[in-house]
């Protein structure tokens, strides 16, 4: 099945008593503009998204029928949960972030980041309250850098760790 476009998000849209088909997605898929995947039920799917612009979040809906929705559904993944008491600690860590070029996620008072050990170690060396879970990173700032890499491959920052620090 091919789809060029969401309909509009669960949250706002009658279902009808339609049964849902959830699109397991990882966070880092969400900006993605061609992607196969399948649904819980099987159903195959193609997302091919002619927009540049395109995001995907939990709850959107792909498509619908008399009987079936296809809707969205954000994994939890491992995650850095900061917790900053001030806008000067949001400020401070949000800028170490940057520095990281890691993606940041805004939620609920929060900043979360998919988890990276060098930078869970600075940030807890920093003083900064944090923790480690799993969440739905779901609520992405908007920067400039846009995330490359998947689990199964690294980070852009696991990459770059490599390289500045050649085996021996």
């Amino acid at each position: 099945m091919l789809i060029k476009e969401k309909i509009g998000n669960i949250n706002f849209f009658a279902t009808n008593n339609r049964k849902i088909d959830y699109l397991p997605l990882e966070w880092y898929e969400t900006n993605k503009r061609i992607l196969h995947k399948k649904t819980i039920s099987g159903t195959e799917i193609t997302l091919k998204f002619l927009n540049e612009s395109q995001q995907l979040t939990e709850g959107d809906i792909l498509y619908e029928d008399d009987f079936t929705l296809i809707v969205i559904e954000v994994k939890e993944y491992d995650a850095i949960i900061i917790h900053p008491k001030t806008m000067f600690e949001m400020a401070s860590v949000c800028y170490e972030i940057g520095n990281k070029h890691l993606p940041v996620f805004y939620q609920k008072d929060e900043i979360l980041v998919p988890f990276e050990a060098p930078l869970f170690n600075l940030v807890v060396a920093a003083g900064y309250e944090v923790t480690r879970e799993k969440r739905k990173l779901v609520n992405p700032l908007k920067t400039t850098v846009s995330p490359h890499g998947n689990n199964a491959t690294g980070t852009i920052f696991s990459k770059i760790m490599k390289l500045t620090n050649p085996p021996e």
